[in-house]
């Protein structure tokens, strides 16, 4: 049985994503695996209701009728956080960030940052390797046993010279995460930055993790967010445990 026209139209929007939120009609025919001459037919149709877009430059990008549905989906973690996070920003003056995790990769939902604050690569709605982030380890070092187990046995990404790949010694990371309530990155992400991370845990589950990010020049820095940052991942927890969460 052939593709509907229904999983046509959903694998166009797929091949949008954080990482290629502009494409040409080529690129998004061949992303979705789609004929030039189908992708150009839908495209169309999609454009007309709005669901895509144009920019100035005549590439294709999600339209604003899209947009407009997405505020209709629940984000009772984002609105349950988000005072939180600006708390947390006003006090640091640091990039903050909200994660979960989704599958084997960390999802970006919330984030509070300032024109001063060092510039990172998370992006609301984008997706990196659990691992080498502050969060991404906040939330492994929570999962279950087995899940550990096999996240470990897989090939590891390993986006800079710094990022812990060794199996042993990550899990000797995820343990210290663990007993002490936080994680902490230097450089294992994106070279120039360091992070710090603790996990929102409600009834001994990790439902999300809150972050810091800042320039690896003020790396020395970390140890004084470490307490703030803790204040509001307990006050997360508390506040979803309250609502209902």
């Amino acid at each position: 049985m052939g593709a509907t026209v229904t999983s046509k139209v959903l694998a166009i929007l797929a091949a949008f994503d954080a990482d290629h939120p502009q494409l040409t009609l080529t690129e998004v025919a061949k992303r979705s695996g789609l004929a030039l001459s189908t992708a150009h037919r839908l495209v169309g149709e999609l454009l007309a209701w709005q669901a895509l877009g144009r920019g100035p430059d005549g590439r294709l990008r999600i339209g604003l009728r899209l947009w407009e549905l997405g505020q209709l989906a629940p984000g009772k973690l984002q609105d349950v956080a988000r005072p939180w996070l600006q708390d947390l920003f006003a006090a640091t003056g640091e990039n903050v960030h909200l994660a979960v995790r989704d599958g084997l990769e960390v999802l970006y939902v919330d984030k509070v940052y300032g024109r001063r604050a060092v510039p990172i690569i998370s992006r609301v709605g984008s997706r990196l390797p659990m691992h080498p982030t502050g969060v991404g380890k906040a939330l492994l070092a929570h999962e279950p046993g087995w899940f550990v187990d096999a996240y470990l046995s897989r090939k590891l990404e390993r986006p800079t010279s710094h990022t812990i790949t060794e199996p042993g010694r990550l899990a000797r990371e995820l343990a210290t995460v663990r007993a002490q309530g936080y994680a902490l990155t230097y450089e294992e992400m994106t070279l120039g930055s360091c992070s710090a991370a603790a996990p929102i845990l409600v009834d001994g589950r990790a439902i999300a993790a809150v972050g810091i990010v800042l320039s690896s020049r003020r790396a020395r820095e970390l140890p004084r967010l470490i307490d703030p940052l803790l204040k509001v991942a307990t006050g997360v927890a508390l506040a979803w445990d309250a609502a209902g969460g």
